[in-house]
């Protein structure tokens, strides 16, 4: 067993409370990134806002991910949310 399969071995049951924890509360997670992505455009002054907005597309989109992991519809089959939107320039 290589090094790579014993890390995925030990963080399996971290993953999956991520996964559960981002299911329960992904409204809160989600405001959460949208108010840090504001306090940061704030203390730079709008410098980085392109950079931020991107940022904050990516970190829903992994939530998303994490918290429709392994949801099923009534075929049996899993779905995937979109994609977050492309960030506007």
């Amino acid at each position: 067993m290589g090094l790579m399969d014993n890390l995925k071995a030990k963080l399996a049951p971290a993953k999956d409370k991520v996964s559960d924890f981002a299911q329960r509360h992904e409204d809160k997670v989600q405001h959460g990134i949208d108010r840090a992505a504001r306090v940061v455009d704030e203390k730079t002054k709008g410098k980085y806002s392109n950079k931020i907005q991107s940022g904050t597309g990516k970190a829903k989109g992994a939530m998303d991910r994490l918290a429709h992991k392994g949801d099923d519809t009534a075929t049996g089959t899993s779905t995937r949310p979109p994609d977050a939107p492309p960030p506007t320039t």
